[in-house]
């Protein structure tokens, strides 16, 4: 501890991006906390589509969609989110839980539709490598 100050007047880049990664981990995570979207588990997920008819939305790209998806889920590309939201009109009245990949995306897009009304919003744990992970159905079709 007492040659911490040598490294960082040695090592002004390093400590700087260090900071910098503490700072975007703290941002990602207060912005999870405080965003009113739930995480749920592959488990938990599959429990709310089973008992209240929840829509799973994947905002993953065409490609990560195509290499495999949750079943019954809507595809609807992060990229095209803002113009293909009110799609999900309808379903308003449903839980819906996004996933993405890792979770970034689906968060995001779980804001918006909070900002626009959504009331029960969630995302999926982990992504879509949560669900493998989970060992739960993945289909290459559609």
């Amino acid at each position: 501890m007492e040659r911490l100050p040598e490294f960082v007047g040695n090592h002004p880049i390093l400590f700087a991006a260090l900071g910098a990664v503490i700072g975007m981990i703290a941002f990602f995570e207060y912005q999870r906390l405080f965003s009113g979207i739930k995480q749920l588990s592959a488990i938990e997920a599959t429990r709310l589509q089973n008992d209240e008819d929840a829509v799973f939305v994947d905002v993953r790209e065409d490609s990560e969609y195509k290499a495999g998806h949750i079943l019954s889920a809507k595809h609807m590309p992060m990229s095209t989110f803002d113009k293909r939201y009110t799609e999900l009109e309808k379903s308003k009245d449903k839980p819906v839980i996004l996933y993405c990949a890792s979770g970034s995306r689906a968060s995001k897009a779980g804001g918006k539709l909070r900002k626009n009304g959504f009331e029960s919003v969630y995302t999926l744990a982990g992504g879509m490598g949560g669900w493998e992970k989970a060992s739960m159905p993945v289909s290459t079709k559609g």
